[in-house]
């Protein structure tokens, strides 16, 4: 499982012209499920999210998580961030989950990140979406669940 995190100050997603989700300071979170994850992926990837130093304190220096700021949460499917474009010139998505299992996982990541307390908002799993956001740094982050210590 991936999580493309992207510090904001604002962020919004609409479908066919109505807001999905909306954010104030905190997190765009594009999240893309693998053929082979499991919930231990979205369990990882969800303690890692909120408790990720990269929010400044007083000194501007990166020492303050999601849960110490209070930060809101935008979450996003994002198949293609499976992608993989090694060959061709097209991407193959053979990575990515199969959709009722990426949706399972998507909800159970959701649910992980609501547990905390902080706010969260999502797009619509599944739908051709507009995303606007305001990265805040600007900051980018991928987490990979494979990247996970033993």
């Amino acid at each position: 499982m991936k999580a493309l995190l992207q510090r904001v100050t604002s962020a919004m997603v609409t479908v066919d012209g109505n807001i999905a989700g909306q954010t104030g300071q905190g997190f765009l979170i594009l999240l893309g499920v693998a053929g082979d994850d499991s919930q231990k992926d979205a369990d990882y990837l969800a303690e890692k999210v909120v408790n990720l130093r990269v929010f400044s304190d007083d000194n501007s220096k990166f020492n303050l998580s999601a849960l110490q700021i209070r930060a809101e949460l935008l979450v996003i499917s994002q198949f293609t961030l499976m992608a993989d474009a090694r060959k061709g010139r097209r991407p193959s998505f053979t990575l990515a989950a199969p959709p009722e299992k990426a949706e399972t996982l998507y909800n159970c990541f959701i649910r992980r990140v609501s547990e905390t307390g902080l706010k969260v908002q999502t797009g619509i799993f599944g739908a051709h979406m507009l995303v606007s956001i305001v990265n805040d740094g600007p900051v980018t982050i991928m987490l990979d669940s494979k990247d996970k210590p033993g």
